[in-house]
């Protein structure tokens, strides 16, 4: 009989972190964490001391880490300090292009987005979170769940260790699958990208109620066309963005150009405020109450196209309510964009929204 998947999700990164290392200091037989952003403060040290003690009684660690996203550690010798603590290290993929072989710019510009975190394959982590302390109190969704979908997270990122060593056999495992989560991987190549097409998917038999929440919102032509059709058959669409996201302002210019096509489609779209830096960086959607997916991925081009994604997707109705619920408070703390006020704005301000579309597709 397969177990029943039991979860605890968190709203914010440093409540995340706590139960992290409280799991890993637990760990018997192995830790894996795939982490795009980590860096070397004080949760980042306490993580690392805590999966040395474990490997230093016979637990397997080994962590996988962006090169790009983990910037500050590459070209250092953290992976040899790593390993006289008994944990494995690799980065996938380098940050310099292989100029002397055949050109192959994709060594630098598929990154590795996931955020994955697997304790003796019985629990998994995953969501929105990042591993700096500057991000703590982000207003991030992260997951802990139990059961047979952990052994899923943990063969996800077995595939992603050894694309990282270039080995030309990958693993895949069969296993008992949980009915109700399953854990989706999105590869950058055609018919591969699964947690993008299951949301198209989803979004094509939306009938009641459409919530999302993405720190970045540049999506693909595709994406934005299945939203607004959506919201033209009567389901209540509603898009909660932050105020100002943490990236160059190109990026949020390219979400304002959607703006109007949206708002005149009948999508009801949200503004979280910036609080002393700490920003909303959830990757969520949930539709009708009974399909809902939690993970790494933004609406953006980049990540719906270009990079190695990994999403949570369920149609279990108690998860899919508490992360309406979710939605719900933080729309609370929005301010709404309305029609006839975007509308209305000066000429000048909407030129740099005009520019921005010849280039968006690339953000």
């Amino acid at each position: 009989m397969i177990k029943q998947t039991s979860w605890k999700l968190f709203a914010a990164n440093e409540e995340a972190w706590l139960a992290m290392l409280h799991d890993c200091a637990h760990a018997e037989k192995s830790i894996v964490l795939e982490q795009f952003i980590f860096t070397n403060d004080e949760f980042g040290q306490k993580l690392i001391n805590v999966c040395a003690e474990r490997a230093a009684v016979g637990v397997e660690v080994r962590f996988l880490w962006d090169a790009a996203g983990s910037f500050t550690f590459w070209g250092t010798n953290i992976a040899d300090d790593l390993s006289t603590k008994g944990i494995e290290l690799m980065f996938w993929r380098t940050l310099i292009p292989s100029y002397f072989k055949v050109p192959n710019f994709r060594s630098w510009f598929l990154r590795n987005h996931r955020r994955t975190l697997v304790i003796d394959e019985k629990i998994g982590y995953t969501g929105s979170i990042s591993m700096r302390d500057s991000m703590k109190n982000w207003r991030d969704t992260n997951v802990r769940v139990e059961g047979t979908i952990a052994k899923e997270m943990a063969n996800a990122f077995e595939r992603m260790w050894e694309r990282a060593r270039k080995s030309s056999k990958l693993p895949l495992r069969k296993l008992a699958r949980d009915r109700e989560f399953r854990y989706v991987t999105n590869y950058p190549a055609p018919g591969r990208r699964h947690v993008y097409s299951e949301m198209i998917d989803a979004l094509r038999q939306a009938r009641h109620y459409v919530y999302i929440t993405s720190p970045y919102f540049v999506p693909t032509h595709r994406l934005v066309k299945t939203i607004k059709a959506a919201s033209l058959r009567g389901a209540d669409v509603r898009l909660i963005i932050p105020e100002k996201s943490d990236h160059y302002p190109a990026l949020d210019l390219g979400a304002r150009s959607f703006f109007h096509t949206l708002l005149e489609s009948g999508v009801r779209i949200f503004l979280y405020p910036n609080n002393k830096g700490d920003i909303i960086h959830s990757k969520t959607m949930v539709i009708d109450g009974n399909w809902a997916t939690v993970g790494s991925m933004n609406l953006d081009s980049v990540s719906l196209l270009y990079n190695f994604e990994a999403n949570l997707i369920t149609e279990n109705t108690g998860f899919t309510e508490e992360l309406s619920a979710h939605f719900v408070r933080d729309m609370s703390a929005c301010k709404e964009v309305l029609l006839k006020d975007w509308k209305d704005r000066f000429f000048l301000e909407k030129i740099p929204e005009i520019l921005i579309k010849l280039v968006r597709k690339f953000l």
